[in-house]
């Protein structure tokens, strides 16, 4: 071979090297860059994601939110005192109507004023809110449930109101650090009531207390009429039946006459005589007797006197 062949052939190899190294290189080149360039995607999709993941922050005195925290107070409270009523029912074991509680919890107004932010929102958008929480009682039953309490020697409702820190003014029950959580999720927005609070707890024990007071009331008036039934019919049943008595018309008492004088028998001859000197000393008024004169000698033994009735 000569010495121009063997050049040539060093070159072919020569570049045939060099083109496969240059398409090699290219071939990475373009292959960090397609690698780049999918990171960046997902990075980008990431961010995007993480982005709709995060909801919008909600303020505590939205306009809904209230509505949504008063209706999850009005729940809570109706089913604390549906549990509590059951518990007093069940231990003097009597039965409550169905409805009584949930009547008795639907005349509870409640209010919500002052709400902040207590907590900022967090990753999920979950905002922690505190308010001034009021429930306002009637009166009723207010006065039935601390009958209900010191009959079973608890304490008074002013005394575990001090203990939780909740004001009263008249009939309204007031929690100033009333905590609730407030957000979005899935498009709606969600409120939920942080804990158990002691407002919801004492207004339940007060409504399950005067739901029970009337239960008895209306138990003990039940039997006390019964009571009276029973009693009117073993009266009429044991009761002797009476006849009419029949009255008898008395006559009136006669004046009592006077009492004639006694008659004395006399002789006929003497009848007429007597008669008539009896009617002429009725007719005369009664005098003395005059004793007629006796004459005083001593030699007249018998002395006669005339005497016109006497016999001989």
């Amino acid at each position: 071979m000569s010495v121009a062949n063997i050049s040539l052939s060093k070159w072919h190899k020569v570049a045939g090297i060099g083109l496969v190294c240059g398409l090699a290189l290219a071939g990475c080149d373009r292959s960090d860059k397609e690698d780049t360039t999918e990171q960046a995607e997902l990075t980008e999709q990431e961010t995007v994601d993480a982005e709709n993941s995060v909801a919008p922050a909600i303020s505590c005195d939205d306009p809904m939110v209230q509505d949504r925290l008063k209706s999850a107070l009005k729940n809570t409270l109706s089913q604390q005192a549906q549990s509590l009523a059951a518990n007093y029912a069940n231990d003097a074991e009597i039965s409550l109507a169905n409805g009584v509680v949930s009547e008795k919890t639907n005349g509870v107004v409640i209010d919500v004023q002052n709400a902040a932010i207590l907590q900022q929102a967090n990753e999920n958008g979950m905002t922690t809110c505190q308010a001034s929480v009021s429930m306002t009682l009637p009166s009723e039953d207010l006065y039935q449930a601390s009958q209900v309490q010191a009959a079973n020697n608890q304490p008074s409702l002013q005394s575990r109101l001090a203990q939780d820190n909740i004001r009263i003014n008249n009939n309204m029950l007031v929690d100033d650090a009333f905590t609730y959580i407030v957000g979005t999720q899935g498009g709606q927005v969600r409120t939920r009531i942080a804990g158990q609070p002691a407002l919801i707890t004492v207004v339940a024990d007060v409504m399950a207390g005067s739901v029970f007071k009337t239960a008895m009331d209306e138990q003990r008036a039940q039997r006390a009429a019964e009571r009276r039934a029973t009693q009117n019919n073993d009266t009429t049943q044991t009761a002797p039946i009476r006849q009419p008595r029949t009255v008898t018309p008395v006559e009136p008492i006669r004046p009592t006459e006077p009492t004639p004088p006694p008659t004395i028998n006399k002789p006929a001859e003497s009848q007429n005589s007597s008669t008539a000197n009896t009617q002429a000393a009725a007719a005369e008024p009664s005098k003395p007797a005059t004793p007629k004169a006796v004459p005083k000698d001593e030699t007249i033994d018998m002395v006669i006197i005339e005497d016109n009735s006497a016999t001989y």
